[in-house]
C-alpha cells in the first residue's frame, strides 16, 4: 500500500517510494532516491534538503502502517452477550491454563527435534510451524500468559526453552510495535529458528559448566552458518527469517558476528531478534552461569547504545515493563508480590499479586493491586525466587491456574 506521509511522521523501518513534496532550497539536492529508511541519520538529511511529503511503499517497509491511515473495517452488529466479551478479552488466568499446557508440550518438542537434527535427521517444520501458531495465537489473546513463562528457568534445558522464549518474546515485542498477525508469525519462527545450528555443534562446548575459552567461542560462532545451511530451502522459508538468522549476533557497531557488518546494514528485524536474544540470554540459566533478573538486562540493553538500537531498546522496556509480569518483587511494606499486568502509562506501576510477608517469611492470602491506584505502595527491588525459597513454577501454577 502506497501512503503520502509528512516527513514529521516517517520512522526507521519505513520504505520510501519517492518524494513527493520538497522546499526548494538555494543549493538544495532534489531528492530522487528510493529505499528502506534504516535510522534517524537518513531522516535528518531529508529534512535539511528541504523534505516535506513523502510516498511509503507500506508492502516493503519494516514497519505497519499507522492506525490512522488503515482503513475502518465495517462492523457487524454484534449482540449484547458477544459485545461483552470482546471488550472484556481475555484474562491473564484463563489464557494460562493453555499457555501453560502449550508451552511443556513445544518445549519437549522442540527438545525431540533438537536432538533429532543433532542425529543428522531432516529439520521437521511442521512441528516448527504448529509451535509458532500457538505461540502468536495466544499473544494475541493475552500476550502477559506466555511471557510469564518466559521467566521459568533451568539451565538443563537452556537450548530449546531459548527457542521457544524468544520467538514469544519476539511475538510480544512485534504486537506492541504494531506487526500484524500474519508478520508476527514470520518474526516468531525467524525466532524459532535463530540458533538452530547451535544443535550441529559440539554439545559438550554448549553445555560446558564454565566460561568457553577463545578456541571454544570461535567454535560456537559456526552456529550461524550451521543454521543458514538447516534452513536454506526448506518451504515457508523467508528472506526476513533468513536475515533474523543471519544478523542477530550483529552489532551497530560493526564488532558483532559473522560479517562485522555495521547499523545501515541491519534491518529493524535482525535489530529486534538482537535485543530479543540478548534478553534472554542474560535473564536464563545456563550451564555456565545463573540467570539476572530482568531490570539487570534491561539495564544492560539500555546502556550499550553502541550495540543495541536504542530507539527499540526503549520501547522494548516499555513493552516489557521495567519489571516484566512473572517477575517477583519486593514492596515498600515488606511483602512480596508476583507482576501480573504492566502499566505503559507508568512502568514502574504494574499490577501485582501480593503473596508473601517477606517480614515474617510465610505465605498471605493472595491479593491483586494496582500499584497505580495505591499511592502508598511501591517497588523497591526486584527478588530472585531463591532469595526466600520459593519455587515460581509452583508459585505460577497456585495464583494462576483456575
Amino acid at each position: 500500500m502506497l501512503v503520502t506521509l509528512p516527513i514529521a511522521e516517517l520512522v526507521p523501518g519505513m520504505f520510501v517510494d519517492s518524494v513527493s513534496k520538497q522546499h526548494e532550497h538555494i543549493n538544495s539536492v532534489k531528492i530522487k532516491t528510493r529505499g528502506l529508511v534504516r535510522d534517524k541519520s537518513i531522516i535528518q538529511r531529508l529534512v535539511s534538503e528541504g523534505v516535506e511529503e513523502l510516498l511509503i511503499d507500506f508492502t516493503q517497509s519494516d514497519v505497519a502502517l499507522p492506525a490512522k491511515y488503515q482503513p475502518k473495517p465495517v462492523e457487524k452488529p454484534k449482540l449484547k452477550k458477544e459485545k461483552k466479551v470482546a471488550e472484556k478479552g481475555i484474562s491473564v488466568e484463563q489464557e494460562f491454563v493453555k499457555a501453560s499446557v502449550n508451552y511443556e508440550q513445544h518445549s519437549r518438542k522442540l527438545q525431540v527435534l533438537y536432538s533429532d537434527i543433532t542425529s543428522g535427521l531432516k529439520m521437521n517444520m511442521t512441528l516448527l510451524d504448529e509451535v509458532v501458531v500457538d505461540i502468536v495465537s495466544s499473544v494475541f489473546r493475552n500476550h502477559n500468559a506466555m511471557t510469564i513463562l518466559t521467566r521459568l528457568r533451568d539451565k538443563h534445558i537452556y537450548n530449546w526453552r531459548h527457542m521457544i522464549n524468544t520467538a514469544i518474546l519476539v511475538s510480544v515485542f512485534a504486537k506492541y510495535l504494531g506487526y500484524k498477525e500474519q508478520t508476527v508469525k514470520e518474526l516468531a519462527m525467524g525466532a524459532l529458528l535463530h540458533d538452530i545450528g547451535q544443535a550441529k555443534m559440539p554439545q559438550g562446548v554448549l553445555s560446558k559448566p564454565s566460561q568457553l575459552n577463545d578456541n571454544e567461542m570461535q567454535v560456537v560462532k559456526k552456529h550461524v552458518a550451521q543454521s543458514l545451511g538447516l534452513v536454506k530451502g526448506e518451504k515457508g522459508i523467508t528472506p526476513l527469517m533468513l536475515d533474523m538468522i543471519v544478523n542477530h549476533h550483529e552489532r551497530l557497531d560493526g564488532s558483532g558476528y559473522p560479517r562485522g557488518i555495521t547499523a545501515e546494514k541491519l534491518s529493524r528485524p535482525a535489530r529486534i531478534m538482537a535485543i530479543v536474544d540478548v534478553y534472554d540470554a542474560i535473564t536464563a540459566d545456563r550451564p555456565h552461569q545463573m540467570g539476572e533478573e530482568p531490570i539487570s538486562a534491561l539495564r544492560y540493553l539500555l546502556a550499550n547504545k553502541q550495540l543495541f538500537d536504542s530507539e527499540l531498546v526503549q520501547r522494548f522496556i516499555k513493552c516489557l515493563g521495567v519489571h516484566p509480569v512473572g517477575s517477583i518483587v519486593k514492596l515498600n511494606n515488606e511483602r512480596l508480590a508476583l507482576v501480573m499486568e504492566g502499566n505503559q502509562d507508568n512502568p514502574i506501576k504494574p499490577k501485582v499479586k501480593i503473596f508473601y510477608n517477606a517480614k515474617h517469611k510465610h505465605h498471605i492470602t493472595a491479593k491483586d493491586v494496582h500499584l497505580s491506584e495505591e499511592h502508598d505502595l511501591k517497588i523497591i527491588s526486584s527478588i530472585k525466587p531463591l532469595d526466600y525459597q520459593l519455587n515460581l513454577a509452583r508459585l505460577l501454577k497456585e495464583h494462576l491456574l483456575v
